[in-house]
């Protein structure tokens, strides 16, 4: 396994994990400095919103659905809690809608956006503990409709992966927009990876992984990416296969799959396609890589890049670097100027609206717009086959976005 050089860093709000990175490398992220302290969010706790959390509004043309799996795969012994009856999986699964949205609403009961304990304990680990705030978290909206009756005609998957120690939910923003515009998308919470995953029967997953990656040293970041990869093809399996666990799963498109994740998600989306040939595209949102890409580079497979500064050619990551110069077929190196390592996710809407520092210079509405348009034209360019002048250099829209060919 490779070691960590010490970089701490912070998962959603503060989670007090790491983001792991090579001993070649330094891993750009959030270090110790840059997670929130308790004495720091009091100061601002008077200028909090007091409404509800908007999740922006998706900018497709149809309504989203959603549905919530549990999957449990007996088949494995999961590598946090071996005592576990198997590895138990939380899935979200985002659609496009049979009826339009009608003033950015999607007709039916609307999803929320995370349980109560999921909310409570995501907003402890930044130190907001009071009862208001859990009450707005919990009674936020994804912009989607429980089950709902999807839109006719198959539709191509991308499965979502999120940083080590985030939940689901904290790609929503991504996974509602992908939905609007006529992707299914599969939300995972890998088991004991994230600060609380909520389970049907009322049980609650907490972040098990992070204290024994700690006390390992953080050396154990290419399990965490073989785990995620076995996670996604047992998804895959239940969604695709014969006996499919979502009742809608005639609506996914079997020769159409793509993946993209958050940090070390994002990593774990190399290791997933380098070991199942479904998946067709890849996309890496600023995280380090712990695997070499294998003999073939994905077997020409596309993979998208798309990070923080620091993930520049000869940046402070060289494992892009090297996956970059390993990687055939179409590739695409990406980085946004002024964000940083979580602005990939939710969390620039959730600093926003609970008024705690950090989450980089680039506005939130800037940076959730960027992630949108670059993953959706990429999976619109490689699994749809519609080509996007927006991956062939810069663009005025959006000028915070800058090329990489070395």
């Amino acid at each position: 396994m490779k070691k960590l050089t010490r970089v701490a860093a912070a998962a959603l709000l503060a989670c007090a994990v790491a983001l792991p990175a090579a001993t070649t490398a330094t891993a750009v992220a959030a270090t110790a400095a840059d997670v929130p302290r308790a004495d720091r969010i009091a100061a601002t706790g008077p200028d909090r919103p007091a409404g509800r959390m908007a999740v922006p509004a998706p900018t497709g043309a149809y309504g989203v659905g959603s549905s919530v799996l549990h999957l449990v795969d007996r088949s494995r012994t999961d590598p946090w809690v071996p005592a576990a009856d198997g590895r138990e999986l939380m899935v979200t699964v985002h659609y496009p809608s049979a009826r339009p949205a009608a003033g950015g609403r999607t007709p039916g009961r609307p999803a929320p956006y995370a349980t109560r304990d999921e909310a409570r304990l995501l907003l402890k680990a930044a130190a907001i503990e009071d009862p208001a705030s859990i009450r707005r978290l919990e009674r936020a909206r994804a912009h989607s409709a429980v089950d709902v009756r999807p839109a006719p005609g198959r539709h191509p998957l991308v499965v979502l992966s999120p940083g080590f120690g985030m939940p689901r939910f904290t790609l929503t923003a991504l996974a509602v927009d992908l939905a609007s515009r006529g992707y299914v998308v599969a939300s995972i919470d890998h088991a004991y990876e994230s600060s609380g995953t909520s389970t049907p029967d009322g049980r609650v997953l907490t972040c098990v992984a992070c204290t024994v990656m700690e006390e390992s040293g953080w050396t154990e970041g290419a399990l965490v990416s073989a785990t995620r990869a076995a996670d996604t093809r047992f998804v895959l399996d239940r969604l695709t296969g014969p006996r499919p666990a979502w009742r809608y799963a005639s609506s996914v498109d079997r020769t159409r799959i793509g993946m993209a994740g958050h940090s070390i998600g994002g990593a774990s989306a190399a290791t997933a396609m380098a070991s199942d040939r479904r998946i067709d595209a890849g996309v890496n949102m600023d995280g380090t890589f712990w695997d070499a890409p294998p003999a073939d580079g994905l077997g020409g497979r596309p993979f998208l890049l798309l990070g923080t500064d620091g993930h520049r050619p000869g940046g402070e990551d060289t494992s892009w670097d090297s996956v970059w110069a390993a990687l055939g077929g179409a590739k695409h190196w990406l980085t946004v100027d002024r964000a940083d390592h979580l602005g990939f996710s939710d969390a620039p809407v959730l600093f926003d609206h609970f008024g705690i520092p950090g989450g980089g210079d680039l506005p939130a509405g800037r940076a959730v717009a960027v992630t949108r348009a670059y993953v959706a034209a990429f999976f619109d360019e490689h699994l749809r086959g519609r080509e996007q002048p927006l991956l062939d250099g810069p663009d005025p829209s959006h000028p915070e976005v800058r090329f990489h060919r070395p």
